[in-house]
């Protein structure tokens, strides 16, 4: 096969899986390894699958419409979509790209303390991330996108299962904790961050993304159905990897409760005990990569969400016959100039109160978006032979009911009983 057609197999579901694995989900991962041990390792590889039923759903739908989701959702579902989406994008962006800075300049200033200050060395840091994330999509284009993610995505692969063999971590129990689903102690505590770890591999919004990646990359038509679920096996399959390294990982170490990439600073100092400074320092490496790789992903391709929208919502205009010619237009542009600006203003807030309401409206957005996807795939509009067959339909009733009951249990959390 050509390089074109390698890239084309493992390249976008790389970059949506990248950019999915975020300081949150790395700070879960590394909590409840190191609260519940490696008894758990099932909870990654379930919740690796349910995003992947997610986001080959998706996939389906626009190689055999020729449509984006957000296109179909917007035709078929009208203005309730509308309204709840642009809310959702809008504040998502906010407290996300604040959160990406935010983990961004707390590894940045670990690694190279910009100041002797740690809360103004993570503001600065965190802006020159975010500038750097926006010169690299600019001025780079897809081509250097894909490059730039593929060196962060190989570094922070790379130091975080080589950690986790340093560590010497027991093969036995790790084998029981994959093909054994249990909850240690059974408490409710325990379940929760069970099902914290299920929800959080993979991202959220930015699966959505994969479709124009897969644009991007030349993917289209009813042909490249069989591409893109290979693609995607690869990418859920190293995101449960890596996400079963970092519990792994947060066994071996006691962590506190604590939030983002703070939590994964304070793990590498717990760490350096058995790595040494060196290897600390490498793991603290590898968490960085993982935060900007997350960045500069969701720089790249949420203002695709946003252009997507707006000319399918309000405007007339004719974008082109592929998806990759919403990178010229104003609105994409100026999303991104807005992303990368914007989230600077609170950079140095607490997130407290606005994460109360962030979790709210992204409790509601999974299991809508499964309903999205049991409503669109079994509509006529899409040819029958990539239609929804009942394994499709069985899986998708799950996650709609697995993540109404987190999104359910993450609110009462936030705004207690």
């Amino acid at each position: 096969m050509t390089r074109h057609n390698w890239l084309a197999i493992w390249g976008p579901g790389i970059l949506v899986a990248a950019t999915g694995v975020g300081a949150g989900d790395l700070a879960t991962a590394s909590f409840t390894g190191g609260q519940l041990g490696v008894a758990v390792l099932w909870a990654v590889v379930v919740g690796a699958a349910l995003k992947y039923v997610l986001t080959e759903g998706l996939a389906r739908w626009q190689l055999g419409t020729g449509q984006t989701l957000v296109h179909g959702c917007i035709q078929y579902l009208g203005r309730p979509f509308q309204v709840f989406f642009l809310f959702f994008l809008l504040y998502w962006s906010l407290y996300v790209g604040s959160a990406l800075m935010s983990a961004c300049g707390v590894a940045a200033q670990a690694i190279v303390p910009l100041v002797d200050d740690p809360v103004n060395g993570k503001v600065w840091w965190g802006c020159v991330h975010s500038l750097v994330g926006f010169l690299l999509v600019w001025r780079g284009g897809f081509r250097l996108f894909e490059r730039v993610m593929a060196v962060c995505i190989g570094v922070m692969f790379v130091t975080v299962i080589v950690t986790a063999f340093r560590l010497g971590i027991d093969g036995g129990a790790v084998l029981r904790g994959l093909l054994v689903p249990t909850i240690p102690d059974g408490s409710r505590e325990s379940l929760l961050w069970v099902m914290a770890l299920m929800g959080g591999v993979g991202g959220t919004l930015t699966i959505l993304c994969y479709g124009y990646w897969m644009d991007e990359s030349g993917s289209r038509g009813a042909d490249a159905t069989r591409i893109m679920r290979i693609d995607l096996g690869i990418a859920y399959g190293l995101t449960a990897l890596f996400g079963i390294a970092m519990v792994a990982i947060g066994s071996q170490a006691l962590t506190r409760d604590g939030g983002g990439a703070a939590l994964i600073v304070h793990l590498t100092e717990t760490l350096r005990g058995a790595l040494g400074p060196v290897g600390a320092w490498i793991f603290l490496v590898g968490a960085w990569g993982a935060f900007f790789s997350s960045l500069l992903g969701v720089w790249q391709s949420v203002p695709y969400l946003f252009a997507d929208f707006y000319y399918r919502s309000f405007s007339s205009r004719s974008n082109g016959e592929h998806l990759s010619t919403l990178t010229a237009t104003w609105a994409y542009k100026g999303y991104l100039i807005a992303l990368t600006v914007l989230p600077m203003a609170v950079l140095g807030m607490d997130f407290k109160a606005l994460a109360k309401y962030y979790s709210l409206i992204g409790a509601v957005f999974m299991p809508l978006l499964a309903l999205a996807l049991l409503y669109l795939n079994n509509h006529a509009a899409l040819p029958a032979s990539h239609r929804n067959r009942w394994r499709s339909n069985g899986a998708l009733v799950v996650i709609l009911v697995f993540f109404a009951v987190a999104g359910v249990v993450s609110v009462w959390q936030k705004f207690g009983a």
